[in-house]
């Protein structure tokens, strides 16, 4: 299992796979999703601005993803 660190909660789900390079534009990964070709917490999700938070698990063409909040914070 990958671990995809967040920087906040909720992001939505097709963000996450655009932005981590499972594809190669939010367009595509919104058909994906609603293709029913992803899965959270292993179940089907075909709601592209899926409410994505710390915790959740996305699968993926095989493989699954673990969202971890970034407990980083910066230094101004």
């Amino acid at each position: 299992m990958h671990t995809i660190e967040i920087q906040k909660e909720p992001v939505e789900l097709y963000k996450i796979l655009k932005f981590e390079g499972m594809t190669s534009t939010g367009g595509e990964a919104k058909l994906l999703i609603g293709d029913g070709q992803v899965t959270v917490n292993g179940e089907t999700e075909t709601r592209r601005r899926r409410k994505m938070v710390n915790g959740d698990v996305i699968g993926f063409r095989g493989d699954q993803f673990h969202l971890q909040l970034s407990t980083h914070t910066e230094e101004i």
